[in-house]
């Protein structure tokens, strides 16, 4: 009881010392890569948290199986590193003994990869997909920052406005100070405004123009016209359109991928199914790569397992691509895949255990019957 209590919670502070830094590592990058995106006009800086949020949680499967399986490396390599392993080998206690408190330990932490791959994380993906989607279909006007030139979508006119004083909406619905050029292929225009409104009607959006000036300029013969006006109605964008983001396999629900018997469902089964199963077997794999020799201690034990799991997480990724591809099936690709592993990592703890109990039964027969060199010098003539 008292060591699996003391393993448990080595395990338990090292999973939790993990998780912060591999979080803390990916949250950054997603922050900067979201700030890029506000910054070219792609997402809305509003949105820049929420998707961080998105973002977040849809890398937390794979965050949570890494760190488990580091901290079951650096706490097992370091019951090694300090010659721990040998008390609890010579007490009786095999390598595969180990392996009930590191399940007791992290059987919470797969179900919870699996309950984050198969359920939240498509659901996640579809949020971030409909606010980028309801971002996108905005008119051009309403993506503009007051006192910043805004290109629009096609990159054909570039906006500029200052939000009326009155006006407290997130969407300016008026505006004063209009600046608007306009360049197609064969001409150039220049609006100004000293103020608008937005106008939605049945073929489209619409920004009503008050007290403004227009030039236009034809590209091939320089020849140019102006023109005021007291109103005028300049189109700035198509009808709104209230369909959702567009249906993909990362952002449908596991239930509808089983009955969706496409290329591309069942290579995104496979992914999700996949890193639910390498969860458990990154377990195994842990405890047999955390074997090391406690008079060479090293780090090259946490720097290899860390190679493992970037080799183990690319199968994966390769056998979406190859379920994609219809090269293999998908149960041959999830079971031949992980089944192997598991076969694999289970075989090595069985040989690095069977190794140990030799050792060990040496060391004991050594010790009944004398030194090596007395045998030696006993056996002979």
């Amino acid at each position: 009881m008292l060591f699996d209590t003391s393993i448990r919670r080595e395990l338990a502070r090292s999973f939790g010392a993990s998780l912060v830094v591999l979080m803390t590592i990916v949250l950054t990058l997603g922050l900067v890569r979201t700030v890029g995106a506000a910054a070219q006009g792609r997402v809305s800086a509003q949105d820049v948290l929420l998707l961080l949020g998105f973002s977040g949680i849809s890398q937390l499967a794979p965050l949570l199986a890494l760190s488990m399986f580091i901290a079951v490396v650096h706490t097992l390599g370091r019951v090694w590193r300090d010659s721990e392993m040998v008390i609890w080998n010579s007490a009786g206690l095999p390598l595969q003994r180990f392996m009930r408190p590191v399940a007791r330990m992290s059987w919470l932490v797969c179900l919870a990869v699996a309950a984050l791959v198969l359920f939240v994380t498509p659901w996640m993906n579809r949020q971030a997909a409909e606010v980028m989607l309801r971002y996108a279909e905005r008119s051009d006007l309403s993506r503009v920052t007051p006192g910043v030139f805004q290109l629009s979508r096609d990159g054909r006119s570039v906006f500029f406005i200052e939000r009326d004083r009155d006006d407290t909406q997130e969407v300016p619905a008026s505006a004063r100070s209009v600046f608007i050029h306009t360049q197609n292929a064969d001409r150039e225009t220049l609006t100004t405004a000293m103020s608008g409104r937005l106008v939605a009607q049945a073929d489209g959006r619409y920004l009503a123009l008050t007290q403004g000036h227009r030039l236009d300029r034809q590209v091939d013969s320089a020849q140019s016209s102006q023109a005021s006006f007291a109103h005028a109605l300049v189109r700035i964008g198509d009808a709104a359109n209230t369909s959702r983001a567009d249906v993909t396999p990362k952002t449908m629900t596991t239930w509808d991928l089983l009955q969706w018997f496409s290329p591309e469902a069942q290579g995104e089964l496979a992914w999700r199914m996949g890193l639910a199963l390498a969860s458990a077997n990154l377990l195994v794999l842990g405890v047999v790569l955390s074997v090391s020799n406690p008079r060479k201690p090293s780090q090259w034990g946490v720097l290899f397992a860390l190679l493992s799991f970037i080799v183990y997480f690319n199968l994966i990724n390769l056998s979406q691509s190859w379920v994609q591809s219809q090269r293999m099936p998908l149960w041959t690709g999830v079971l031949g895949l992980h089944g192997g592993v598991a076969l694999l990592a289970w075989t090595m703890l069985w040989w690095r255990s069977q190794a140990m109990g030799w050792r060990l039964a040496g060391l004991l027969r050594i010790n009944r019957t004398g030194s090596p060199a007395a045998i030696a010098q006993g056996s002979k003539p």
